[in-house]
């Protein structure tokens, strides 16, 4: 069968590793769903980024409140009320036994927590960073606060650093972006809130003009992010073509939070 995955896939390198030589004769579509990578501002933004080697800055923060905040007020959530408590009671174990696997069994609840933030919130843009950017060098710095809901990382590309910043809060506010200069240009996608489909996103350009700088507005894009990351699966099952974001390219990611992680118990012990 072809499979979709919600991203990262697994909470472990190990776990990520074991699929990998499992599939590695699998002729179906693996395919691995980190929407913003198909978000329609995000594709037109790669043709609009500064050459590499003119990057200065690059900084992405996600600084948002949970998805309850929006979607009491924009449709119904339909939760099952037949699954075994002793079922959901099992995985809740497992995925604390996993976590630990990457945080360390002596882990205290924040480094947990913002390990749990990482695989799922951060995943996002730090997919994006690397589909946009290519792979960092190596985590310089990372640090927790907030009893690990807040997360703040600086990436090593070599002649740029990259800035990254998680909060989560109760605002009910969702500010998420990706910003990246040049001496001459700064390049913006801008995602408004990703609980709601088909709201738009935007990307802004900048650059230095004669009179002053310049900004052009793209959009406002409406095309929906889940909807063309399932198009795109689609696609890939019908072509038979290899997708970008597929169990090799999740690995990465993980990798890079257990870095992550161990920048984390330096600075902030535990």
């Amino acid at each position: 069968k072809h499979v979709l995955l919600e991203k990262p896939a697994c909470l472990t390198v190990r776990e990520i590793d074991e699929l990998m030589a499992l599939s590695r004769d699998y002729e179906k579509t693996i395919f691995v769903g980190y929407m913003r990578r198909y978000a329609p501002a995000y594709l037109a933004a790669r043709d609009e980024l500064p050459a590499h080697e003119d990057i200065t800055h690059v900084r992405i923060f996600d600084l948002i409140s949970e998805g309850r905040h929006f979607l009491k007020k924009s449709q119904n959530v339909l939760y099952p009320q037949d699954i075994d408590p002793a079922i959901l009671s099992r995985g809740a174990e497992e995925r604390d036994t996993l976590i630990r696997e990457v945080v360390g069994k002596d882990a205290s609840a924040e480094l947990v927590r913002a390990y749990r933030g990482l695989t799922a919130l951060s995943s996002h843009h730090i997919s994006a960073m690397r589909g946009l950017l290519g792979e960092p060098r190596r985590v310089v710095a990372a640090h927790r606060t907030n009893g690990g809901a807040n997360t703040s990382v600086t990436f090593d590309y070599g002649h740029f650093a990259c800035l990254y910043d998680a909060v989560v809060d109760d605002l009910g506010l969702f500010d998420a972006m990706i910003e990246v200069r040049s001496n001459t240009k700064r390049v913006r996608i801008i995602y408004d809130t990703p609980y709601i489909r088909s709201l738009p996103m935007r990307l802004e350009v900048t650059e230095a003009g004669p009179l002053g700088p310049v900004t052009k507005a793209f959009g406002p894009l409406y095309g929906d992010a889940f909807s063309n990351e399932l198009e795109t699966f689609h696609r890939h099952i019908m072509e038979g073509t290899k997708p970008l974001t597929d169990l090799a390219d999740s690995r990465r990611d993980l990798a890079l939070m257990a870095e992550i992680i161990a920048r984390m118990r330096e600075s902030g012990g535990k």
